[in-house]
């Protein structure tokens, strides 16, 4: 699911993200622990995250596993956010990929490929998981809550997207300390996407230039990217 996890992000996508990868039972039960708690308020440890927290830089590790499961596909690479509006996700293992969100495009580039594809990022991520990461304030507002519950040392938030059409059923978020350190997704396919985030930095500045995506030579170019603006989201 690592291109259908981009694809996720990018058209459908923080960005969508889990220091050992939730795999086996133990990481199944507490994610499914997530959901036991329901409530109409968002909890205050991912309302908390979300005004604290400006940017992000961390190394991630992703398994995609079946509705039987079965681990389909394991991934691995970095991620740095600055909110709002801006993160550059990519995958180094076992192919490169990269996904770049500049404020107003999104860039989603396959190194075996060769080919570079760019669409309105407002229009690419609505609704998705990646505005969690790297959403506007206001970005609770697609999203309804069920509440959060504490399994397994983390504090589990479950969000459920109110766009139907997202591609993805629930997101649980798993918080250390109010540190966001487990992430996961289940889709429409009924496959879950589990992402454990290690070496976490939070507030510290990045360049603005990390979101330039600059086109590779000799790459294929689908899409028309929108004018850059002067300011900086």
């Amino acid at each position: 699911m690592t291109r259908r996890l981009l694809l996720a992000l990018a058209a459908g996508a923080a960005l969508a993200v889990t220091s050992s990868v939730l795999a086996g039972e133990g990481g199944a039960a507490d994610a499914a622990a997530a959901g036991e708690a329901t409530g109409p308020d968002m909890p205050p440890v991912l309302e908390s995250y979300l005004e604290d927290v400006q940017t992000l830089t961390a190394d991630f590790t992703q398994t995609l596993v079946d509705a039987d499961g079965t681990t389909l596909e394991e991934s691995s690479g970095s991620v740095r956010i600055t909110r709002p509006g801006r993160f550059q996700w990519i995958y180094r293992e076992p192919y490169e990929q990269w996904l770049v969100a500049d404020g107003q495009n999104l860039w989603s580039y396959d190194v075996d490929l060769e080919q570079v594809t760019v669409k309105a990022q407002a229009e690419a991520l609505a609704s998705t998981p990646a505005l969690l990461l790297g959403g506007s304030d206001d970005v609770l507002a697609g999203f309804r809550s069920e509440g959060s519950a504490d399994r397994g040392g983390l504090t589990w938030a479950r969000l459920v997207p109110l766009d139907a059409d997202s591609g993805f059923r629930h997101v649980e978020l798993g918080f250390s300390d109010g540190q966001l350190t487990r992430m996961v997704f289940l889709d429409d396919l009924e496959q879950t996407t589990l992402v454990d985030l290690a070496n976490v930095v939070v507030n510290e500045p990045i360049p603005d230039d990390t979101y330039d995506f600059v086109v590779p030579d000799d790459v294929d170019v689908v899409g028309t990217p929108a004018p850059r603006s002067g300011a900086r989201p």
